[in-house]
């Protein structure tokens, strides 16, 4: 038994707030139980005058604390399920994911809700998945990088940098700040990133007493939503710096899962559901994907990467 474990973090406010509910969480279930954080800055969080989809590469906020993992630095790393690339380093996986908070997106504005926007109006957001939704409804909005922490993105909407920002509404609701959002869009709108709202453990496949302590911070509803998710990514080769949504929920015993990728433009979407039982939850993820595809998918994605060539080195980037 050992009476110490490290959780390897970003230090953004959100990531602190995540990594201290997991010790939290932890703690209640083991009270002799000393956990420490270990605050490690990602490649996403050095390179921020760039757009994520120009950084290139997967794992921009998880590598370097999959390294410490690995090093023996942190014995567990607690991300943002949205970040979290679909293959692991050898040695790591994903053991836990916890409860979803709210997975959409939240619409927070100075003056109005999204279908009241003036015509023109400035959106801040770096998410080719949110700008693409949006401009298919809205084509005369101009879309404006906007990166760095959620108190940093609020404080540009505040200086009036833009008209309006999108953000996930579990950030901001899990920092407080609900009462900023203006509107929640709804999926119809805006069809949330795979993952989107949940918090992963990930940690050492052969550490045995590490791999005990956290499984019983796993929520078997979310996984089973989160694997399929991640299924349907898996297979269209993308992550959260691509325009791809996939979203499941379980229903009356059933996965109901949507998912769409759209071009840059929003001038694209290509839409696709799919239902079936939450043990083909991989599969029923898959099969999604391989709908999209039929569909087009694969050109409006290899227009994406042609389009977004990798501006640092890739061996930095991946």
């Amino acid at each position: 038994m050992k009476n110490k474990i490290i959780i390897g973090t970003r230090g953004s406010k959100l990531a602190l707030w995540q990594a201290e509910w997991i010790k939290s969480e932890l703690r209640k279930l083991n009270p002799d139980l000393e956990v420490e954080l270990n605050k490690i800055k990602t490649t996403g969080d050095k390179i921020l005058d760039v757009p994520l989809a120009k950084v290139g590469g997967k794992g921009l906020f998880v590598k370097e604390i999959e390294e410490a993992l690995l090093r023996g630095e942190a014995d567990i790393a607690v991300h943002s399920m949205k970040d979290v690339p679909t293959d692991f380093p050898e040695g790591l996986h994903l053991v836990t994911i916890t409860k979803r908070e709210d997975p959409r997106d939240a619409f927070i504005s100075r003056n109005s809700n999204f279908r009241e926007l003036p015509e023109g109006a400035t959106i801040g957001t770096s998410s080719l998945r949110r700008s693409c939704q949006l401009l298919s409804i809205r084509p005369d909005l101009k879309i404006e990088q906007l990166r760095g922490n959620l108190d940093t993105r609020l404080r540009k909407l505040d200086e009036g940098q833009f008209d309006a920002i999108i953000l996930a509404a579990a950030g901001v609701k899990r920092l407080g700040w609900a009462e900023r959002i203006t509107e929640i869009l709804e999926p119809e709108i805006s069809l949330p990133a795979g993952g989107q709202g949940a918090v992963g453990i990930e940690c050492r496949i052969n550490d045995e007493f590490i791999n005990k302590l956290i499984a019983p911070l796993n929520h078997p509803e979310t996984s089973v939503c989160v694997r399929a998710e991640r299924a349907c990514l898996k297979k269209l080769e993308g992550g959260c710096q691509v325009p791809i949504a996939a979203y499941a929920r379980l229903i009356d015993g059933k996965i109901i899962m949507n998912g769409l990728v759209g071009s840059v433009s929003g001038d694209r979407i290509i839409k696709s559901r799919i239902e079936g039982a939450p043990e083909n939850a991989e599969a029923l993820g898959v099969a999604l994907a391989e709908n999209l595809l039929s569909k087009g998918a694969k050109k409006i994605l290899d227009e994406v990467y042609g389009r977004y060539e990798p501006s640092i080195n890739g061996d930095i980037a991946s």
